[in-house]
């Protein structure tokens, strides 16, 4: 064995002078790994001691003075990302990972759905990424983005209804639930959100729940840590109640839960689990359901949440002298900082970390400019990101700055990245020591006047808020979000500011949902009439705030903005018609030719025309149709394409508007011949997105027929306007109902109108069964008797069809009275 204890100091320090033999060393241990791990097993005495000090001074060398860590032993590539190396770096292989960057550090999936909201997403699963670059594994769930709450949504294996019998204190009956995934999952995901719940509902017939309100329970359910609970949906924990025994409205007021009467008959009790700290049901036991006509049935539901504390975490630091301090960020090898931040300043730091001699910060240097500056020891590395436009603007920017081995970068909004590789040698463990300054700085720099949001490093979240109602200058949370986010309100809808968040109010739009997008339309059937009269204002909803929430319809207008939807086969068909006390009107109406007319008439005794014959528009296809009048200006789109532009000889308005009309006009006095013409059919079809001005009649007819100047004849049966070609693609969808999936109609007895529903479900398979082999039977008769009988049939055939008349007719007729013959014989 070779003596080496002459390479190293008493710093356990290789000479410099022998640098050349280190990295002959060096290589002949990358080179014989093998021969080494030998050499440590039969190594003794002195010899083992010197090799070992031999090698960690190496180590020592390599690693931080030389080169840094160049084998992928360790492997600094991250979540699973395989590690390739050369002579002089290592490369992560991310491909089979959820994660991305240099070393598979960054999550490719937002951390919730509210972050999923904000990036104008609808409705549908994803994967959400509580911790981001942390170590829990991404969870698919599903996002409801359908209204003012988001709700993320996880289910589980055990969605139904299920049957308990033959359960006792003895022989217990058990009932696990699967999420498909860790318990550090959901706990982190149940953390971050602001509520969670799970339905819970024990069905029963003589079988007790809680036992209230003196005795041990019969069921109980086990949470998160494992631990039994003794409540029931309804109730807080702590208390061994149901919902009605808090609400003092349960069958037998003698007990706190409906099924403790122990009645003979089907009740239930349902309510809501929603302390946060003891979900997701993991379990439930049963044991009462082994006596005489004993029996029950429970059912759990998924885990549902909603709000992200983490995204709307905020603070407002409001002088140059005011910050928030936190204990040491430690992150020696991987630095990830994630923010929102907005400002009104032209420059201010805006987090800081000191050493000894490293440190990291992160500054507003300019009006354009945000600097990452970190050092490990080598002297300060910057990173500059410059942005086109200034950043002072009081909006929200996202700012994203990480280090590792490979890399130092830093993102601002969508702008490039900007990247610098790391130095091939030199120091590369980031020391820190000192309290992380955010909003401030320990180095009496300027520090940040504005606001910080959603902070996290290395995916885990800094609280400002809590940490903000302890220092002064510094305030939790922070208004003015409708100046980031007003652009995910469309068509019309108007942001509203929140305490987290946005809401976008759709009351002066045709459409609705979260984000004004979710079309409001409806069926027209023969006569069917929707008449907006505008003889006064009134408010769109009940509680309409003056500022925001009210329509008001004017009775002289100096331009009009139409926009509708239609579908239809029928022509000639009136569609749009506004007329006034003046004797002025406007009409949309179809030819019979199936061409687009619009009629105006804002002069008296002057009428004009303006024809769209570019194709038959009664093809059950969909139609955008939008008319903008400003002044003497007039435009008209047909599907996006501009069709008409003309300009009035004169300034004109509509004077005093009396109406506004869908479909078929009921009062016909003093019509158009060619509108009365068209107004003799209606309209047959579907219409949505009916806009006038600010004016949405088709919504106020469904949304509001109580307290809107509407009036409605005829059948309106909302429907989703579909195309010909969407039909065709959507004939083979099945539409789920969100009730129970045994179709019970009555809950007292939930497990017998499963089975009558499920005995339907075999019965009607059984009917077209038979009804099937029936028509066979009878179609093959008949071909046996027309062969057997071939002349007769012959003559019969010429009586029954005149000569006249083409073969494709009687082969019609042959094939009706078949059919005819097989329901005869079906019902036979």
């Amino acid at each position: 064995m070779v003596h080496v204890q002459k390479f190293i100091d008493r710093s356990g320090h290789l000479f410099p002078d022998d640098s050349s033999r280190i990295d002959v060393v060096a290589m002949r241990l990358r080179g014989a790994a093998a021969a080494w791990y030998v050499g440590l097993h039969n190594a003794r005495g002195p010899e083992l001691t010197d090799m070992y000090a031999f090698m960690w001074a190496l180590r020592a060398q390599f690693e931080d003075r030389n080169a840094g860590p160049r084998a992928c032993l360790p492997n600094y590539c991250e979540h699973g990302g395989k590690c390739s190396q050369s002579w002089t770096t290592f490369y992560c292989d991310c491909s089979e990972t959820d994660y991305t960057g240099t070393t598979c550090h960054n999550s490719i999936y937002e951390r919730s759905c509210e972050a999923y909201r904000h990036q104008g997403k609808m409705s549908g699963f994803f994967h959400i990424d509580s911790d981001a670059s942390g170590s829990l594994s991404p969870l698919l769930v599903y996002c409801n983005i359908t209204e003012d709450k988001i709700w993320t949504v996880v289910q589980h294996n055990n969605t139904g209804l299920t049957q308990v019998h033959g359960a006792d204190p003895g022989t217990p009956y058990t009932l696990n639930f699967n999420y498909n995934s860790s318990t550090e999952q959901l706990e982190a995901m149940i953390n971050s959100a602001e509520y969670c719940e799970q339905e819970a509902a024990y069905h029963c017939k003589k079988s007790r729940l809680l036992n209230t309100p003196n005795g041990m329970p019969f069921v109980w359910w086990v949470g998160r840590t494992s631990e039994k609970h003794p409540y029931w949906g309804g109730s807080p924990p702590g208390v061994q109640q149901c919902a009605c025994g808090l609400e003092e409205n349960c069958l037998d007021l003698r007990y706190f839960c409906n099924c403790d009467a122990d009645k003979e008959e089907w009740t239930n009790d349902t309510g809501f689990l929603s302390f946060k700290d003891h979900l997701p049901v993991n379990q439930i036991v049963v044991t009462d359901t082994n006596r005489p006509n004993s029996e029950a049935a429970l059912k759990i539901g998924p885990l549902r949440c909603y709000g992200d504390r983490q995204f709307w975490n905020t603070a407002s630091f409001n002088i140059e002298a005011s910050y928030l301090h936190f204990p040491t960020f430690h992150m020696e090898f991987n630095t990830d900082i994630s923010l929102f931040f907005k400002t009104n300043a032209t420059s201010g730091v805006i987090l800081e970390n000191l050493g000894m001699s490293d440190f990291i910060r992160i500054e507003i240097s300019s009006l354009t400019e945000i600097t990452f500056t970190i050092d490990v020891g080598n002297g300060p590395v910057e990173v500059m990101v410059q942005s086109p436009v200034p950043l002072n603007d009081n909006r929200w920017h996202y700012l994203h700055a990480e280090r590792n081995l490979k890399e130092t970068s830093l993102q601002v909004d969508n702008l490039p990245k900007k990247i610098l590789e790391a130095p091939p040698e030199g120091h590369f463990r980031l020391q820190l020591n000192n309290q992380l300054f955010v909003g401030g700085t320990a180095s009496r720099l300027k520090g940040f006047v504005g606001c910080i949001r959603a902070l996290h490093l290395n995916g885990q979240k800094l609280d400002l808020e809590e940490r903000a109602k302890m220092s002064s200058g510094v305030k939790p949370g922070c208004p003015g979000h409708c100046s980031s986010y007003s652009n995910l309100c469309h068509n019309g809808g108007k942001c509203v500011e929140k305490n987290n968040g946005i809401l976008c109010d759709c009351t002066n739009s045709p459409y609705e949902g979260p984000f004004c997008r979710k079309e409001v339309s409806a069926v027209f059937e023969a006569g069917t009439s929707i008449t907006y009269n505008f003889q006064e204002p009134y408010p769109v909803t009940k509680n309409a705030s003056s500022s925001s929430s009210a329509i008001y319809a004017d009775t002289s207008m100096a331009k009009e903005k139409i926009a509708f939807t239609f579908l239809t086969t029928h022509a000639p068909s009136l569609l749009f018609y506004i007329n006034s006390f003046t004797h002025d009107y406007l009409a949309v109406i179809l030819s019979k030719n199936g061409s687009l007319q619009v009629r105006y008439r804002l002069i008296k005794d002057q009428s004009l025309i303006f024809t769209i014959d570019s194709g038959n528009f009664a093809n059950q296809e969909l139609h955008h149709v939008k008319i903008n009048r400003d002044g003497r200006e007039l435009t008209i789109q047909i599907d996006q394409v501009l069709k008409v532009k003309h300009n009035f000889s004169l300034e004109t308005d509509f004077r005093a508007i009396k109406s506004l009309t869908l479909g078929k006009v009921t009062d016909s006095q003093g019509l158009d011949p060619e509108v009365s013409k068209a107004n003799t059919f209606g309209f047959v079809g579907c219409m949505s997105s009916v806009q006038y001005n600010h004016i949405a009649p088709l919504k106020a007819a469904l949304r509001h027929p109580s307290i809107a100047p509407v009036t409605v004849l005829g059948s309106l049966i909302e429907s989703i306007c579909r195309s010909s070609a969407d039909v065709d693609a959507n004939t083979a969808t099945t539409i789920y109902s969100s009730s129970d999936p045994f179709g019970k109609t009555d809950e007292r007895e939930p497990l017998t109108n499963a089975v009558r529903s499920d005995s339907a479900v075999i019965g009607g398979v059984i009917a077209v069964v038979i009804f099937i082999i029936f028509c066979i039977v009878a179609i093959m008769s008949r071909f046996l008797y027309q062969h057997k009988q071939t002349h007769r049939s012959s003559q019969t055939k010429d009586k029954e069809y005149p000569e006249h008349l083409d073969s494709s007719f009687k082969t019609d007729v042959d094939l009706q009275n078949t059919v005819t013959e097989c329901k005869r014989e079906y019902f036979i």
